[in-house]
């Protein structure tokens, strides 16, 4: 058995909840054992190590529900003219010159670099999605080699489609089926799901055997939703309903649905969203980069929604991704009371965690995943239980996170990532993208 408690100067248990002051924890194993005043703690513990944290905030780690691992590659890519939209961005730029390109060494070392600075982030568990329809087969595989290997808390698919082939969509089906079955007997910290793309890469029929594998591996079925205009406008012209309404008519919208981006909704999508329990992840800044739109999430979350947060591979730095959510909204709509910070927390950490799935991930509660994150509070003003959420989230960044346990066990200490060789990763990623980009040269 292995114990600790830690010992920070603030606890935040839930986002729903206040923040508690001289509150701390105990982690057994790969649990949270007990939760009380510090002093408590030290009294009923008096051998067990201790982990002392004046002045930081002991929080659950981030929960990112959404990213693409491997787009790290196309940062800073030659291009002969950036994408003039969001179809274009796909058409021109996105599947030719990046997805199609990918093999299994380019994702493992962009596996090797995302893991480290997801965890330098705070975030404890991630969804990822890869399309990379010439890596089949294996990509996922090789991909969880180097994720067990850090240590961290992943959900990995495969993003299946029908734009190269059918023969290719299939492959990507069994990806996924082969990855969720072989994770499932090795009941660690790395999973599977079914992943498809859109309504516009992929047939109705090929949406409902997507479906059908994952109900039968009672798995989250994902796909991209209604991310700029062009799906929802290809999906009214050539199915004559908008693109929540036909997933509804595929029997595919409910529980087990895990709907990402969601920006170019109307209100009777919104409510059928709600009314099913569709699960959602909000991108907020890289809609903003590709030119999407600002995603309807306070009408969402006011709805009753379950709404995670992600980065989508573009901004990695969690707390730059809360600021996004945290400010775009509130211009949108002319309203500074739109997505307070507190909401913005919750959906940055047990929100995830239930929009991806995970069970006992996101709040400080015994009996819960050891999943933590201790930051520095150290700031120009004091924290205090009625602007703590405000404070960490508009002036803290991943520079600020001190320590981060995954399942108990310990992955950053004093703001370093432990096992992190930085020259050998960016190294790695480099080599990497030189290759793509000479693809993409020719």
């Amino acid at each position: 058995m292995s114990a600790t408690i830690i010992l920070p100067e603030w606890l935040i248990t839930s986002a729903l909840e206040e923040p508690k002051h001289g509150w701390g924890v105990r982690i057994v194993d790969d649990k949270i054992e007990d939760i009380a005043p510090n002093e408590e703690l030290l009294f009923r513990y008096p051998k067990e190590q201790s982990w002392i944290a004046p002045g930081q905030v002991l929080a659950p780690g981030f929960v990112n529900s959404h990213t693409h691992i491997y787009g790290v590659l196309a940062h800073g890519i030659p291009l002969e003219k950036a994408p003039s939209g969001f179809w274009p961005f796909l058409e021109d730029f996105w599947w030719p010159l990046v997805e199609n390109r990918l093999d299994h060494e380019m994702i493992r070392a962009t596996t090797e670099l995302r893991c480290a600075q997801l965890l330098k982030s705070g975030v404890t568990s991630f969804f990822n999605i890869t399309e990379a329809p010439n890596a089949l087969p294996g990509c996922l595989e090789a991909q969880a080699e180097v994720v067990r290997k850090w240590g961290i808390r992943g959900i990995l698919t495969f993003e299946a489609c029908e734009r190269i082939s059918r023969e290719n969509g299939q492959l990507g089906l069994k990806e996924n089926a082969d990855f969720i079955d072989a994770s499932k007997k090795r009941n660690d910290l790395v999973s599977g799901a079914m992943s498809i793309h859109t309504t516009f890469t992929c047939s109705k029929e090929f949406i409902r055997q997507a479906n059908e594998m994952a109900q039968e591996r009672e798995a989250l079925l994902h796909a991209h939703v209604s991310e700029g205009t062009y799906e929802p406008e290809a999906a009214l012209q050539n199915f004559g309903m908008r693109t929540m309404h036909y997933y509804q008519e595929l029997g595919i919208a409910g529980p087990d649905f895990l709907a990402s981006q969601c920006v170019q909704l109307d209100p009777s999508e919104v409510e059928l969203i709600a009314e099913t329990r569709v699960r959602v992840s909000h991108m907020p800044l890289s809609n903003c980069e590709v030119g999407g739109g600002i995603a309807p999430v306070p009408q969402l979350i006011e709805a009753g929604a379950t709404v995670g947060l992600g980065s989508d591979g573009y901004i990695d730095d969690f707390f730059e991704v809360m600021r996004g959510a945290f400010l775009i909204h509130k211009a949108n709509q002319l309203s500074p009371l739109v997505m307070p910070a507190h909401t913005v927390w919750h959906m940055a950490t047990e929100g995830g965690a239930q929009a991806i799935g995970l069970k006992k991930v996101g709040r400080i509660e015994k009996g819960w995943q050891a999943d933590l994150q201790l930051i520095d509070g150290n700031l120009p003003t004091p924290l205090e239980s009625h602007n703590l959420y405000d404070q960490m989230l508009l002036y803290r960044t991943e520079k600020n996170v001190q320590a981060v346990w995954v399942a108990g066990k310990l992955r950053v200490e004093h703001g370093e990532v432990i096992g992190a060789n930085w020259e050998k990763i960016y190294h790695g990623t480099r080599v990497a993208a030189q290759r793509l980009w000479a693809k993409a040269r020719k």
